[in-house]
């Protein structure tokens, strides 16, 4: 297919599908009827050969083929939508924006204190507000503004959001630096045999370590359960568990509690700490602004 047999009002009627997955909710935002853009709809699906959306239980949900398209269809609109558009400027040296980020509470403890400290230098009107969110909800928070960006280890989020890698991590196995694990090689077995204490995370992708190991085989004593990660550190250092949790968290509790860290035995891939944001603000400029300090602050490349 040659782009001239393309009707290009098509491309903005699908990229609007892209982020309302209802015909009714894309026409109420272009202004539009529902009967023209189901019409658009049946037209664009004629010329590309792919029925681009299918109708379920949560909304019209993109193909394979549509998802294909989608990235470089919302970069065309955000490109031809910031030539056509007057410039809107952001001075975080003046502005008084509050900014909410989703983020655990590790992101917290790794990423809060230096980005404040920034904040305090660049933008000192600004605030940050952190909240949790379930993967359901983070999706419309992202897509109506709710929340501006999410920052962790967070299961791909598919048409209509961006992502940028802030850094590569692994799992370490955290506890008490004179525990008996380590006067002695800690395998499998040695892991398995000592109490641990589990940080019950399913709504975030550290879940996935518990579901990894599940899936192995791999047994281990869980004698304690809590909510977060912030009161690991207490726990370890005046017990004899162990906690599963990732490198940069127990470099950080190493400064502040007698804990040590050892090589896990488990083999966990490597995983990546994402900044995501969903295309409607891709070129907007507070929200562009965030983004470049965060990542120039915590990239490791």
């Amino acid at each position: 297919m040659e782009l001239h047999d393309l009707d290009m009002n098509l491309l903005v009627i699908f990229n609007q599908l892209l982020l309302d997955r209802r015909v009714s909710t894309a026409a109420d935002s272009l202004g539009l009827t529902q009967p023209a853009v189901s019409n658009a709809l049946k037209r664009l699906r004629g010329v590309l050969g792919d029925e681009l959306f299918v109708r379920t239980y949560h909304g019209m949900q993109p193909t394979p083929y549509a998802e294909q398209l989608a990235e470089p269809v919302l970069q065309a609109m955000d490109t031809l939508r910031d030539a056509l558009s007057r410039a809107n400027t952001f001075d975080p040296s003046t502005s008084a924006r509050t900014f909410r980020l989703v983020m655990t509470d590790i992101g917290e403890i790794n990423l809060i204190p230096r980005l404040m400290d920034e904040l305090a230098r660049l933008a000192p009107g600004c605030v940050i507000s952190t909240v949790r969110e379930s993967q359901v909800g983070l999706n419309e928070d992202l897509q109506d503004g709710t929340v501006d960006l999410a920052i962790g280890l967070i299961p791909q989020l598919r048409a209509g959001f961006f992502q940028r890698r802030l850094m590569r991590q692994h799992y370490v196995c955290l506890c008490r630096k004179d525990h008996p694990a380590t006067r002695e090689a800690f395998t499998l077995d040695q892991f398995s045999a000592y109490g641990h204490v589990r940080v019950v995370a399913a709504d975030t992708g550290h879940g996935e370590a518990d579901v990894l190991m599940t899936r192995l085989g791999i047994k281990r004593s869980v004698r304690l359960e809590v909510p977060h990660f912030a009161a690991v550190g207490h726990i370890l250092e005046r017990t004899d568990l162990l906690a599963t949790v990732p490198e940069r968290f127990a470099a950080i509790s190493r400064e502040h509690f007698d804990l040590t860290a050892l090589p896990h035995p488990v083999p966990f891939p490597e995983f990546s700490v994402n900044m995501l944001w969903h295309a409607r603000y891709h070129r907007d400029p507070a929200n562009r602004w965030l983004r470049q300090l965060i990542f120039d602050l915590f990239s490791e490349g």
